[in-house]
């Protein structure tokens, strides 16, 4: 800055004549001597500080007009600018060691070339010619079309997902369903087996019953097979005509064999009234066994074997159902059948 002290003794300014004595002043170079010393015409201050502001509005005007697509696009670099000391020498700027503004030069060089450098400029680099709105048109489709093809991969590998997924649900319901039919079907055949086997031991155990019953104690049978007990001998009431029951009556189907309870021969067959169709076998020993309300005769006369079959069960003559009624008479006179079978070891 210009400094107001007082100009040392014996240095002498001199005044300018008046135009009334001189005339007109105009001074020369012999006239006026340079000023020496500390007393200097301040230099204009501020120059270069306004310079670096329009450098850096600029810089940033260049930025904005050319700058931004490429700046995304390429890299960074150090901005080449000449120095501030080499612009300022001697131009209007002032001093080199001051930079023009009261600061030094290394100062205001360094905060030009950091507003460059933080704009992104590269002038070496910059295309002024560039298109920037068609650059950055073709990245913003260049991205969207990128995003389109993402979306629709996205898609087709979620389809697919989806379809893995369909199939192997319905691929899981199809063993599942095949699986409880294979159990169904297991779980049936065993019901059905074991109800085989159920009817086969019952059948079984029905024929063992009825081999066992008619199998002989020494040389008797009993007269039938799968029969009941109905009506005993003795029993009072008014459908027999005595007035009580003669016999024992073996309630079976109709058509169940009879057989003979001993080796014998056949002295009457045919139809006896009340009694139905009937066949008398006489014992040896005189006994008669008397067989009733037959459905048919297989053997009407002649010898027979004990346990050979003589008839069918039937419901003929005075009856109220299918059943042999069966008596046992020795000298004209009635027995208990029931006691006489059990005396000869048979088990009604």
């Amino acid at each position: 800055m210009a400094s107001n002290l007082p100009a040392p003794e014996g240095t002498e300014i001199p005044e300018p004549p008046t135009a009334g004595a001189w005339g007109e002043w105009n001074p020369t170079e012999d006239s006026v001597r340079p000023v020496r010393g500390k007393h200097r015409v301040a230099k204009q201050r501020g120059g270069l500080a306004r310079s670096s502001t329009v450098l850096g509005v600029g810089v940033i005007a260049a930025v904005g007009a050319s700058g931004i697509a490429t700046a995304q696009d390429r890299p960074q670099v150090t901005i080449s600018l000449p120095s501030l000391p080499d612009l300022m020498a001697g131009g209007p700027f002032g001093d080199a060691e001051d930079g023009g503004n009261g600061r030094p030069a290394q100062e205001t060089s360094g905060e030009a070339a950091g507003t460059a450098v933080r704009a992104g400029l590269v002038p070496h680099q910059a295309d002024p010619g560039a298109d920037a709105g068609e650059a950055l048109r073709n990245r913003i489709l260049q991205q969207a079309e990128s995003q389109h093809d993402a979306a629709a991969a996205q898609e087709r590998a979620e389809a697919e997902r989806t379809a893995r997924e369909t199939a192997a649900q319905e691929a899981k319901d199809k063993l599942e369903t095949a699986r409880k039919a294979a159990e169904d079907a297991a779980a049936k055949a065993e019901a059905k087996a074991a109800q085989e086997a159920e009817e086969a031991r019952k059948a079984a155990e029905a024929e063992a019953e009825r081999e066992r019953a008619t199998a002989s104690a020494g040389s008797y049978f009993l007269p039938t097979s799968a029969y009941t007990l109905t009506s005993h001998y003795g029993d009072s009431g008014s459908m027999w005509s005595s007035g009580h029951h003669t016999g024992l009556d073996f309630a079976a189907p109709t058509g169940t064999p009879v057989k003979a309870v001993a080796g014998g021969k056949i002295t009457s067959a045919g139809w006896s009234g009340a009694y139905g169709y009937r066949i008398v076998l006489e014992l040896p020993d005189g006994t008669e066994i008397w067989y009733c309300h037959l459905s048919s005769m297989s053997v009407t006369s002649g010898p027979v074997a004990a346990g050979a079959t003589i008839g069918r069960v039937g419901a003929t003559g005075n009856v109220t159902g299918a059943h042999l009624h069966l008596e046992v008479r020795k000298g004209g006179a009635t027995v208990d059948p029931l006691a006489w079978l059990n005396a000869k070891g048979l088990d009604v």
